[in-house]
């Protein structure tokens, strides 16, 4: 049997991934955010605030780049940034009431959108993906919190 790349798991979960994302840019252009800047809100909402750099790592870019997606974010309303109240080195970044109002929108929208992806699995086979996918993270994580907010070997949120 001839190797097919189109069939390899690093493959797969690029592909399945750039589509989300297309679809999500797609169903979201209304409010003119990006995936990344999406992202963004989500921890800041998630979080109530967070430091540039903690923004830097769990965005898993450069700072550089996270201060530029903030500057742009600042600029339309949807980000403010302020100063920790322990540091004042350290620039703590919030999400507006524009961008919690948005995200309670766009949540609803990214959940129609899992439901057309996973259309035709049925609960079981959803679920046995889940478990594969934390899986792979969960054997992928060196001990870091994985996918999903599990720790490696725990197969507890977290």
């Amino acid at each position: 049997m001839k190797y097919d790349p189109r069939n390899s798991l690093g493959f797969l979960l690029h592909d399945a991934q750039r589509l989300l994302r297309k679809h999500f840019e797609l169903r979201g252009s209304e409010y003119g955010l990006s995936s990344a800047q999406w992202r963004l809100l989500v921890i800041l909402v998630k979080e109530d605030g967070a430091a540039q750099a903690r923004l830097a790592e769990l965005l898993e870019i450069e700072p550089i780049s996270v201060s530029r997606l903030i500057d742009r974010m600042v600029e339309g309303g949807w980000v403010e940034r302020r100063q920790d109240a322990n540091d004042r080195r350290v620039r703590m970044v919030f999400a507006t009431e524009k961008a919690r109002d948005a995200f309670e929108k766009v949540r609803s929208l990214a959940s129609d959108l899992y439901d057309t992806a996973l259309a035709g699995l049925s609960a079981e086979e959803r679920e046995t993906l889940f478990h594969a996918l934390r899986t792979v993270c969960d054997n992928l994580s060196d001990g870091e919190s994985a996918c999903g907010g599990t720790q490696k070997g725990t197969g507890t949120a977290g």
